[in-house]
């Protein structure tokens, strides 16, 4: 027997919107109610296989009933406008499924299903239909079920006559109009007959079987107040009967045949459609192998030979080093494998090194490596002795361009957004923890082979969508070139003088000694300072201080709750200067002796694919990150020297760039004119908002000031600048107002940015880096405030990292040209550390400070602050 599903469509939208939390994908669609009716669309397919399929939606707000019953429908409210975004994306997925779908003007979709319906049971053939809605219970027959949602999506009630009869008293299917026309419907503002419920409509009709039976029978009913609400109600139940009554001859357009699902389904357009809304889930339920090369498997054959290729005829390949472990400055080489002229090789890294034809084709700046990670390359390669030239394809930093929020980890995590699916991940052919441990030879050979079979098959849809997004001049005139800056900082590393470390470490433990004591004298006990149980103790139950905050174990001892104790008594003080000194002993004092290579230098790595905005970050150890606020952090600085005794270190440091590049992209004219004349931005703030003269601006008001300029950069909020300044939320937004309106370039971008997100789903730097916002139109009102501050400060922040690349990119084209021995060993944010002979300090200053100031042009100056000493504190 043939089976039929017809599927209310605006129901089950409404169902599958509320039943699941506000998705979008990154592009800022919002994708709930189409991933909820898809995952109802599977599971139909699934369970039921049916071989005629429609979906009916309604066609609009007015139809035949209303010409009955104005008031139809009418205390319903307005459809959130986050689902009706939706529907032409349900329509497209209905597509993709090669499911039909129908709409009727002046009709329901439930007349619609009804008319099918019936034509259906009059041709034998079974048919379901899938709705929220209880009127289309109406239709049920021994050949049509109604599967009612209940409760999201798939919490299902099957609605038979038996079923009906049991649920309702013994009508049947026919009868729950009449039982609507009694009882009514408040969700179709069907009126009913007043004062009369689903109970007494029940026993009215097993006693009169229709409306038009209780009528002719009144006298017979029982009860005088209710037969004067039937009497009074008498043409509201006729009417309500009417309005309850589905139209199964409704003048269709589409027939049964129309229904009929296709033989073999294509899966292209489900594929397609689920990467744009990034239904992974659902892709990976997905069978692709029919569809292109992006199956879970893929049958190569890996050659172990390098003579499989001619070097003298290749003009372009992806190549990769894999490596054991992620740290590539110092962990073992294992192989090398190369895609090119349809082969797959891979060999031991060893074996590349020695390949000479291999080699001269890697060094030739001519020819195209297309890789997964440069950088890591750049370093790998010459650690083999290889100087390799022409990277001009790097998957791992496209991916991050086109999508800078996407986890990057190893290789598998970024080709699998181009649909290759069949790379194994990293713990997959490791293992983790103590299980980790090389496989076998064929097994690294094959995994190789498809890192860069998929490498090689993600590339033109990533140019594609670089192109598409004005992106390529970031990958190619930024980033790529950047890799290899880094890479060479990162093999030069910083000079760190062990015995400075050391004397600090015995310094601070000193200091650290003497507060345990004074810790100890204050709580009149000696205990486990390190120990928050033991701490929480003698602050809560012997110093009897009061407790702000409990945790499940005990007492909360957190920074925070300390802070908040401040004052209460002297023990508190010592205990955040003790925690403050040891955090800095442990990490920074011991952990940096621990980072210092055989060369007596630290070899940082920088991360290139980490930060949203676009700045870099260090690791293996953190350099960026070394503290400055307490004298002993800063001190640390001193044991990074020069490794020459006459050269010193240099530090070049944009000022206030931030600032800069936001009187740039605001336009403001207050704040550009005070950045060209060269005034002090936050005196000339304070004189804007508080109406003064600039001699009248004392240190407060310009500390406020400064306060407010860089909470705009950072996405200010009343309450967090309200922390910053010790200030009521009512007196930070009042500031916040006044700035404001003091600076309305400011105030008008803030609004304009916000609405822009909106709009895309994105912002965008000077340079066109995106940062996609899912969370900008969010109900959530925190997501959605969080999402719109990072609208206004991603540009700005983001542009600034894009300001300080393009310098370093620049500076090491031009640094060729000239005679200068410097070498850049460090970028801080907005800062570049050097190593240079002191006699050039002079000539290097004023070259370097021309090409920093000019990375960029913007409608204000770029200031540089340089500065130098024996160590990098002194350089500061």
């Amino acid at each position: 027997m043939s089976k039929l599903v017809l599927v209310d469509g605006n129901s089950l939208s409404f169902r599958a919107f509320y039943a699941l939390p506000l998705l979008q994908n990154k592009a800022g669609i919002l994708t709930n109610a189409i991933y909820g009716f898809a995952m109802l669309l599977e599971k139909i397919l699934k369970e039921e296989h049916p071989d005629h399929f429609l979906v009916a939606f309604d066609a609009g707000k007015t139809t035949f009933r209303h010409q009955t019953y104005g008031d139809y429908k009418g205390g319903r409210q307005k459809t959130p406008p986050e689902l009706s975004e939706q529907f032409p994306y349900i329509r497209q997925l209905l597509d993709a499924y090669q499911i039909k779908h129908y709409e009727l003007e002046n009709y329901e979709a439930d007349d619609i299903i009804g008319t099918l319906s019936k034509e259906a049971d009059q041709a034998g053939m079974e048919t379901i239909i899938i709705t929220g809605d209880r009127d289309l219970t109406q239709l049920a027959t021994d050949r049509v079920t109604i599967y009612y949602t209940k409760k999201g999506v798939t919490d299902v009630d099957h609605y038979t006559p038996k079923f009906i009869a049991e649920k309702y008293n013994g009508i049947q299917p026919k009868q729950i109009i009449d039982m609507k026309g009694l009882m009514g419907d408040t969700s179709d503002n069907i009126p009913g007959v007043a004062g009369v419920g689903e109970k007494t409509a029940l026993k009215l009709l097993n006693q009169f079987e229709s409306v038009e039976g209780v009528y002719e029978h009144l006298d017979d009913v029982s009860g005088k107040k209710l037969k004067e609400k039937l009497e009074n109600g008498k043409s509201d139940a006729l009417m309500s009967k009417q309005l309850a009554t589905i139209n199964v001859d409704s003048p269709l357009e589409v027939s049964l045949n129309d229904t009929k699902l296709p033989d073999s389904m294509d899966e292209q357009d489900k594929i397609e459609l689920f990467k744009k809304l990034e239904f992974n889930q659902l892709l990976n339920n997905l069978d692709v192998e029919s569809v292109d090369s992006g199956d879970t498997e893929l049958d190569i054959d890996v050659q172990t030979s390098l003579d499989a290729i001619d070097y003298t005829q290749l003009e372009s390949a992806t190549i990769h080093f894999e490596i054991d472990g992620s740290n590539y400055l110092k962990d073992d080489i294992l192989k090398f494998g190369i895609y090119a002229q349809d082969q797959h090789v891979v060999v031991d890294a060893q074996d590349a090194a020695a390949h000479g034809a291999l080699v001269k084709w890697l060094e030739d700046s001519h020819t195209e490596k297309v890789v997964y990670d440069a950088k890591k390359t750049y370093v790998v390669a010459h650690r083999l002795d290889i100087q390799i030239e022409g990277i001009q394809f790097d998957a791992m930093l496209a991916s991050y361009i086109i999508d800078p929020s996407r986890s990057i980890g190893d290789v598998k995590s970024v080709v699998e957004h181009y649909n290759q699916y069949y790379v194994p991940s990293d713990i997959q052919v490791y293992g983790k923890g103590k299980k980790r441990a090389v496989p076998e030879d064929d097994v690294l050979n094959e995994y190789v082979g498809k890192i860069v079979h998929s490498i090689s098959e993600s590339k033109p849809e990533m140019i594609e969508q670089l192109t598409a997004h004005q992106q390529r001049e970031l990958l190619y005139d930024i980033e790529l070139p950047l890799a290899r800056i880094l890479s060479e900082m990162e093999e030069t590393g910083v000079y760190t003088d062990r015995s400075d470390l050391e004397e600090m470490e015995q310094e601070i433990k000193e200091k650290l000694d003497v507060l345990v004591q004074q810790i100890y004298d204050a709580a009149g006990e000696k205990f486990n300072v390190n120990s928050p149980k033991q701490l929480g103790v003698v602050l809560f139950e012997k110093l009897e201080l009061p407790v702000i905050k409990k945790t499940k174990t005990g007492y909360s001892t957190a920074v925070d709750v300390l802070e908040q104790l401040q004052g209460e008594h002297p023990i508190i003080d010592y205990i955040l200067d003790y925690r403050q000194l040891a955090k800095l002993q442990s990490t920074y004092v011991e952990g940096l002796q621990k980072m210092i290579s055989k060369d007596q230098r630290i070899h940082t790595r920088f991360n290139q694919t980490l930060a949203q905005t676009g700045r870099l970050s260090s690791i293996d150890p953190n350099l960026q990150n070394i503290p400055v606020r307490l004298e002993e952090g800063k001190r640390i600085r001193k044991a990074f020297k020069p490794t020459h005794e006459d050269s010193v270190i240099f530090s070049a440091d944009y000022s206030q760039i931030e600032l800069r590049v936001l009187a740039h992209i605001t336009g403001d004219e207050s704040m550009k004119q005070a950045f060209i004349h060269d005034h002090d931005v936050h005196t000339a703030t304070a004189m804007k908002v508080f109406n003064v003269e600039a001699d009248e601006v004392d240190s407060l008001m310009r500390r406020q000031a400064k306060a407010v300029n860089f909470g705009i950069v950072y996405g200010i909020s009343d309450y967090g600048l309200s922390q910053s300044l010790g200030i009521t939320r009512k007196q930070a937004k009042q500031f916040i107002d006044d700035y404001l309106d003091s600076f309305p370039g400011v105030k008008e971008y803030m609004h304009n940015i916000k609405k822009e997100a909106k709009a895309n789903g994105y912002v965008e730097t000077l340079l066109h880096r995106r940062r996609y916002l899912p969370d900008i139109s969010s109900r959530n009102f925190n997501m959605r405030s969080f999402a719109e501050r990072t609208a206004m400060n991603t540009p700005i922040q983001g542009s600034a990292a894009d300001i300080i690349k393009l310098a370093m990119v620049n500076y090491a084209k031009a640094i060729q040209d000239t005679d200068f021995n410097a070498t850049l060993l460090l970028q801080v944010h907005d800062e570049l550390i050097f190593e240079i002979p002191k006699d050039e300090v002079d000539a290097f200053s004023e070259f370097v400070t021309e090409i920093m100031e000019h990375a960029l042009e913007l409608d204000v100056p770029l200031k540089v602050e340089s500065s130098y000493g024996a160590t990098w504190y002194d350089a500061k």
